[in-house]
């Protein structure tokens, strides 16, 4: 068994698709069709179902996924710290959602000033992405809701973020100081891309529910802050969000939402298995940030 033989199969079984796997690990599709053939004959078992119209996994190749994963997670891993002892500079692998919240970054610029030396990569993807990505190895850490981490991936609660509603100006919302749910009702709502951030619109419908209506939702999605904030600025629809990323949205204004008061959830994600001394860093930083906020709300100053 050859490590490239599991890298094939784990992005045949990713991308259901020979011809895109083919094209992702830069090799031609009857090379690729060929190693994951070998690996069935030596193993003893069928992987995957192919047919001209479909690949999918067997319940044995579902299993045998999940140990393909975690192998070259634990490979690439121990050629990290190889590199980090021959004195090649360390990488840490931060997932994102959306450049424009401010949270994570204030924690990586902690971590980096406890680490100059660290080298910072962000990968801007939604949350199910970022679980997938925490399992097999390709991310280090990872910010979101985390009310569907699977089981390996542990998660640290460091932010309450205050929900607010995102108005164009001139609008009557603008005139308020705060803004009841109930008053959503007759307004249409953007919600985000669901496959990016499906606990965000989860969390604002559930919001809406218990306020006593099912929200009018605007046709379309976006897949960012800044893009929601331009179908805002034109009147055409609100948009719920947290407070922590509301600068510099032009042609908007931001109000909370009361009646009652909404708080995001921010975790911070990681793998239950990994004690790198990078990753314990990052989220070390975030309980730091835990605190000066709970501080805040102590002393009597608004948090966010």
């Amino acid at each position: 068994m050859e490590l490239r033989q599991l890298r094939y199969f784990v992005a045949v079984s990713e991308e259901l698709n020979f011809g895109r796997a083919a094209a992702r690990e830069h090799i031609v599709q009857s090379a690729l069709s060929q190693q994951v053939q070998r690996l069935e004959r030596e193993l003893g078992v069928r992987l995957l179902e192919r047919t001209t119209h479909y690949v999918a996994l067997t319940p044995a190749g579902a299993a045998f996924l999940v140990e393909a994963r975690q192998i070259l997670s634990h490979v690439e891993r121990a050629a990290q710290v190889a590199r980090t002892a021959e004195g090649t500079a360390p990488a840490l692998r931060v997932g994102i959602i959306d450049a424009s919240y401010d949270s994570m970054p204030q924690i990586l610029h902690e971590a980096q000033a406890r680490y100059p030396e660290l080298v910072i990569h962000q990968v801007e993807t939604g949350v199910p992405e970022q679980y997938q990505q925490l399992v097999d190895g390709r991310l280090d850490v990872g910010i979101g809701r985390a009310a569907q981490a699977p089981s390996g991936i542990a998660s640290h609660l460091f932010r309450q973020d205050r929900l607010g509603v995102l108005v164009p100006r001139g609008h009557r919302f603008a005139d308020l100081n705060e803004v009841p749910v109930e008053a959503l009702a007759r307004e249409p709502l953007l919600l985000a891309e669901e496959m990016k951030a499906p606990e965000f619109n989860q969390f604002t419908v559930e919001m809406c529910r218990a306020a006593g209506f099912t929200p009018t939702v605007h046709q379309g999605t976006v897949d960012s802050i800044r893009a929601a904030s331009t179908l805002v600025a034109q009147g055409r629809c609100l948009y719920c969000v947290p407070s922590s990323c509301i600068s510099a949205l032009p042609g908007t204004i931001w109000r909370p939402l009361t009646e009652p008061a909404s708080f995001y959830p921010w975790s911070i994600l990681w793998r239950a298995d990994d004690d790198s001394d990078h990753v314990r860093a990052v989220v070390a930083c975030a309980r730091g940030m835990s605190e000066r906020l709970r501080w805040l709300v102590t002393a009597g100053q608004p948090a966010g």
